[in-house]
């Protein structure tokens, strides 16, 4: 782990002081058995909680030999062969991203599905271990990824369908029908009054606090507040309907459209920054995601292309047909500058390297069931295998039912969250050991 001294003692060391005495105390025996359990990138991190479990791990130098275990699996893991001595020094944000790219490459696929929603559920959003999944019936519900346990369930207002969603730790936020409705996390819910909340037909919608975007039919983003619940601003995006949307921390956003066009907006400003294109045969833009860390943007297209863009220099890097079919989403970590997942309508997830566009590994799930356990008293849990297929396997020729199309991903550390526009939510494991 790289330390650095501020003000004559290191961050990490001030970490440790903080830690409850109850979890220092804890017998040495005790510690080193259950450290022995543990991978390279747990253990790093547990190098960080406080003094006593820092002075076993380096001790037993439990980290050097999971490093070199780490190292044998990947020629360039980890980064310099100095972390094979000192794994102390690791930088531990790099070290999860590598830990992480290896693990969607190599790692071996465990797939644990439950039956989310009694209708149909197409949507899914991924924060801090809880899922947010729904559209398709009149619900959201609210998981945590740990025991597969509904905690919160919101109902929709009248017959209004649900068009889109998002959330933070307070509050829930969904496009319905032509109105925005906030639901808070205990429960309580208000709509936008009527004459700020109605618009033509929203078709997605992101939110950053204090903010919601809303892509609309008619080519327009109408930004609001929600805490004024006003519409803040309406901007003329693009000459056809606004399919997808990305937010930056700084409230700037990304559109796409079914023309094959993206623009970079302005909250402030009541016309696009900057109109990107597509090539004609791409099809129109179906999912943007955008990278803040290299100001690059991904899209996922109706032709089945990804290309990335450059923000600054505003032009296209790269453009790959990766899926015969419609790729419907695309996810990259936040801070990772190196891979990416699309999954889309042929049910394949894809590893794509994000500096050059080439699939670098590809996965679906394995028709049979492996075992079925009850995880608590409202979900039975599916186990499965996922299995990986090489680049010159015809995705044609692979049986439709191990690859159940993709409507939407939500992508985590060495774990990835589908929905398959049907009753099931798919959470894709990925491990190393």
């Amino acid at each position: 782990m790289e330390i650095t001294e501020t003000g004559g003692e290191s961050s990490a060391r001030k970490m440790r002081r903080r830690v409850p005495t109850s979890i220092e105390s804890l017998d040495a025996d005790i510690l080193c058995i259950i450290f022995s359990f543990l991978d390279l990138f747990d253990l790093v991190h547990c190098t960080v909680i406080c003094n006593s479990w820092y002075a076993v791990i380096k001790r037993l130098k439990l980290l050097q030999a999971s490093c070199r275990k780490m190292h044998q699996l990947g020629s360039n893991f980890p980064s310099s062969s100095a972390s094979l001595e000192h794994p102390a020094e690791i930088d531990v944000e790099d070290f999860a991203m590598k830990h992480h790219k290896m693990a969607l490459l190599r790692g071996r696929i465990e797939i644990e599905r439950w039956e989310a929603h009694s209708h149909r559920v197409s949507q899914c959003r991924m924060k801090k271990g809880l899922l947010l999944t729904g559209v398709g019936d009149k619900v959201m519900r609210l998981w945590s990824l740990n025991s597969y346990k509904c905690m919160e369930e919101y109902s929709l207002p009248d017959a209004a369908s649900l068009i889109d969603f998002d959330f933070d730790e307070s509050k829930i936020v969904g496009l319905v029908g032509t109105r925005i409705s906030i639901w808070r996390r205990n429960g309580q819910r208000s709509i936008f009054p009527s004459r700020e909340g109605t618009f033509p037909k929203g078709l997605c919608m992101r939110y950053i606090d204090p903010e919601a975007v809303v892509g609309c039919e008619d080519g327009t983003a109408r930004v609001f507040d929600m805490y004024s619940k006003t519409c803040s601003q309406i901007i003329r995006t693009q000459g056809g309907p606004v399919t997808c949307l990305s937010l930056s921390d700084n409230q700037v956003f990304l559109s796409g459209s079914s023309l094959g066009r993206v623009t970079l907006s302005d909250p402030l400003l009541d016309q696009p920054v900057a109109t990107l294109k597509s090539t004609i045969s791409a099809g129109g833009i179906q999912t943007i995601c955008f990278n803040q860390g290299t100001n690059l943007a991904f899209t996922g297209t109706t032709g089945g292309y990804v290309s990335c863009w450059d923000l600054r220099k505003m032009g296209r890097l790269w453009e790959n047909r990766v899926s015969p079919n419609v790729v419907y989403s695309i996810q990259q970590l936040r801070n990772d500058t190196s891979a990416m997942v699309a999954g889309g309508i042929d049910g394949v997830l894809r590893v794509i390297d994000q500096k050059s566009g080439r699939v670098m590994s590809r996965f679906i799930m394995d028709d049979k069931v492996s075992t079925t356990l009850r995880r608590n008293s409202q979900v039975v849990v599916e186990k499965r295998r996922g299995r990986r297929i090489s680049q010159d396997i015809e995705i044609d020729k692979i049986e439709r039912k191990t690859r159940p199309q993709i409507s939407c991903l939500a992508l985590g550390m060495k774990k990835i969250v589908t929905a398959h526009s049907g009753k099931f939510i798919s959470v894709w494991k990925l491990n190393l050991s």
